[in-house]
């Protein structure tokens, strides 16, 4: 029996709270159930190095877990002098999804960069943060065409991200800390609305799983992201 009697397909309670910043271009706080994260966008007028002479603009993105966001204190990766694969890679997926949905060649000679500060984690650290950070990116973008920096809205579809995984032999769907460390199967998906899958992360950590599994776990990610959607437009209409 899951924690609150949640059934498999159903993911948890789910919050986003806007402007929560007054010296980011766009920010929110996003809640999915006990993990909280907190999303913020810049705007500069620059671009890397290798796109100074392009035609296009950039999204990147930064994540990190703050000390007091886990049981046993987490410690600063400034710290430690480097930051660790895990930060790089979830770092590197949050702008990668977001690029999915954004018509770079709209903020031409800029840049936007998402950052995501997990300040409690309880699961799907990676995927509320996409789904927050994708808030944060549409708000940024908003105030830039009302201050006339930007011409035409670069934004092409909504974007939310939900995991997913393989435990007892049933699929579930929005895996807390607790479901995702005895998972057989782990996944992540990225959707838009309706361009289609972002991204497709599925691995086996104690099993194998089946073409037919990878399907099912598909479609009722699909579904239950639904949610996540509604909140999104909920909070930036």
């Amino acid at each position: 029996m899951r924690k609150f009697n949640r059934k498999n397909d159903q993911i948890r309670d789910i919050s986003i709270e806007t402007n929560i910043n007054k010296n980011s271009d766009g920010s929110c706080i996003i809640r999915l159930g006990d993990t909280h994260v907190i999303c913020t966008a810049s705007f500069e007028n620059d671009v890397p190095q290798w796109l100074k002479n392009g035609d296009s603009g950039w999204i990147t993105a930064e994540y990190g877990m703050l000390p007091g966001s886990t049981s046993t204190r987490n410690r600063r990766e400034a710290a430690k002098g480097k930051q660790s694969g895990r930060t790089v890679e979830i770092q590197r997926l949050i702008g990668r999804s977001l690029r999915t949905v954004v018509d770079l060649k709209k903020i031409k000679g800029s840049q936007i960069i998402i950052d995501c500060d997990v300040i409690q984690a309880d699961g799907g650290t990676r995927t509320a943060s996409i789904s927050g950070a994708f808030v944060a990116l549409s708000l940024a973008i908003k105030r830039l065409l009302n201050k006339k920096i930007l011409k035409e809205n670069p934004i092409k579809d909504y974007l939310a991200a939900i995991s997913c995984g393989i435990l007892n032999e049933e699929i579930y769907i929005d895996l807390d800390y607790t479901e995702d460390s005895q998972a057989n199967v782990d996944a992540n998906f990225i959707f838009s609305e309706t361009l289609g899958i972002a991204e497709v992360q599925v691995s086996g950590e104690r099993s194998t799983f089946k073409y037919e599994d990878l399907k099912q776990m598909i479609k009722m990610s699909q579904i239950s992201v639904r949610k996540i959607f509604e909140i999104q437009k909920k909070v930036l209409n």
